[in-house]
């Protein structure tokens, strides 16, 4: 988390005293004041990091502020979809919501279609949600003009457990970035209106916001159609998400051509790499997942470090950054686990295991991380 100073929200949280118990005069309390703040910027304390999440927190829209899946219902053609391009809004449809009360409600969206891989070898086509300010208006999506809609590829019986994979991993992330998109895990009942009779699925899937809404949120501003060099994002981001890559075991992004990354550029001018799409790592392990073929491994369970090479003190402060919140990590990861069946609870607890026993390792993390870097 990037550090903020507030030297306001500081005098009210610390009131000088003397040892004495007595009240200072004018003169003691400005030393003492004084004396504070000189630390504060002397030794980075990260007093402040509280204050500044609470203040991102409050600038999250409702519908992201809770982990508790939202019950909605959505059906549309699902012909339509197959056929339609993602500039064209396939149709305008309602999505029906449950409420803090449990009641049912609803407003009307437009839906578009999302996604190449998935829309032609997947049963059900990732969507884009467009909703109308008026619509929104006074409802849980106020603030989300769109929402990606991530659901499963195809309708079997291993379907939520992929979904709830990659949703985890968006969860992790959270504790690895402030820079990331914030989800929302869905119970979707879908209904495909094509045929002569309609047929629903009840499926899980997952809501993500718009990159503007991440844009507005750090007073940022989203790059569309940029080529950037890898050098110039952002160091200590580009490698937190390199190694995180690596530890999911995803190959299907880049920072080189921006493949799965958008780029973010702050008032500053630092730019941010924004990573998503997570369903080919090894880490969700999908039926339909196929490996970067310019990257020599055989499997998408396998790792490999497909970030660009940096300073060595970088990749050691990493390294040990990543040590540092590792319970974090599996916080995140215990508050999804349960959900899975029980052999993918075994499969990814041991998954992500090895990739800590990788960073603890000083020959595994020179062979696996360092020394595999792209030069």
């Amino acid at each position: 988390m990037e550090k903020s100073f507030s030297v306001p929200a500081l005098s009210l949280a610390i009131q000088p005293t003397c040892i004495s118990g007595k009240k200072p005069s004018k003169s003691q309390a400005n030393r003492i004041w004084f004396f504070f703040t000189f630390l504060i910027f002397l030794f980075h304390v990260p007093i402040f990091d509280s204050f500044s999440q609470e203040e991102k927190k409050e600038d999250v829209s409702k519908l992201f502020r809770e982990d508790a899946p939202l019950d909605i219902k959505l059906g549309f053609s699902f012909k339509d979809v197959k056929k339609s391009d993602k500039e064209t809004a396939v149709s305008q449809e309602w999505l029906h919501f449950k409420d803090k009360t449990g009641e049912w409600d609803s407003l009307k969206v437009d839906l578009f279609a999302r996604g190449n891989f998935r829309k032609d070898h997947c049963f059900f086509t990732p969507l884009k949600i467009k909703i109308d300010k008026k619509e929104r208006e006074g409802t849980i999506f106020k603030g989300n003009k769109t929402l990606k809609l991530v659901m499963p590829c195809q309708n079997n019986k291993t379907a939520d457990d992929l979904t709830i994979k990659e949703y985890m991993i968006y969860k992790m992330y959270e504790e690895v970035s402030p820079y990331h998109f914030h989800t929302r895990l869905v119970n979707l009942t879908i209904t495909d209106i094509s045929g002569k009779q309609e047929k629903s699925f009840e499926i899980k899937a997952f809501l993500i916001e718009d990159d503007s809404e991440i844009a507005d949120r750090f007073a940022g501003e989203m790059k569309k159609d940029i080529q950037l060099n890898p050098y110039r994002f952002k160091d200590t981001v580009s490698i937190r998400q390199d190694f995180f890559q690596f530890m999911i075991a995803n190959t299907d992004w880049s920072t080189v051509v921006q493949h799965n990354i958008a780029v973010m550029q702050l008032a500053n001018k630092d730019y941010i790499p924004l990573c998503y799409d997570f369903d080919m790592s090894g880490l969700v392990n999908a039926p339909y997942s196929v490996v970067n073929p310019l990257i020599p491994i055989n499997s998408v369970t396998e790792r490999y470090y497909w970030g660009v090479c940096r300073d060595e003190s970088l990749f050691q402060n990493t390294r040990e950054y990543y040590l540092s919140i590792e319970n974090n990590i599996w916080e995140a990861y215990g508050k999804l686990s349960p959900s899975l069946s029980p052999n993918e609870q075994e499969n990814t607890k041991k998954f992500l295991t090895a990739y800590f026993d990788i960073l603890k390792d000083d020959r595994k993390f020179r062979d696996n991380i360092f020394s595999n870097c792209r030069k």
